[in-house]
């Protein structure tokens, strides 16, 4: 639930927060953002099926937004549009999480909860 609080939190601040990110920096920060959805999304998968272990989501949220920006970044400086893998990746599995958390819900409020 905590992460479901913070995550609307975050919403409303970057909504009315007027921050202002240069260009040749917007592809690093957009790949990172990407990342850490798909760490939030883990992590509601996480709670409902009650094994969310806060370490566990601390670590791979800000260690795959590093890691993902690290790659971009690389990738940058050789040439090479390394940032792909990392969309390809992270934007399957959040689509997959989504999807997870989609049937538990479904599941649940049809009474069939065969899922967690």
């Amino acid at each position: 639930m905590i992460v479901l609080f913070c995550l609307v939190i975050g919403l409303i601040g970057g909504i009315y927060a007027d921050v202002y990110i240069p260009q040749q920096y917007a592809l690093f920060v957009a790949i990172a953002i990407l990342a850490a959805l798909d760490s939030i999304f883990g992590a509601v998968v996480a709670v409902l099926h009650r094994n969310f272990d806060l370490n566990i989501f601390l670590s791979g949220f800000f260690g795959n937004a590093v890691l993902a920006a690290l790659l971009a970044y690389v990738g940058k400086a050789l040439g090479v549009d390394i940032y792909l893998a990392a969309i390809i990746v992270f934007g399957t599995r959040l689509l997959q999480n989504f999807a997870l958390i989609r049937r538990f819900l479904l599941n649940k409020y049809s009474k069939k909860d065969t899922i967690g």
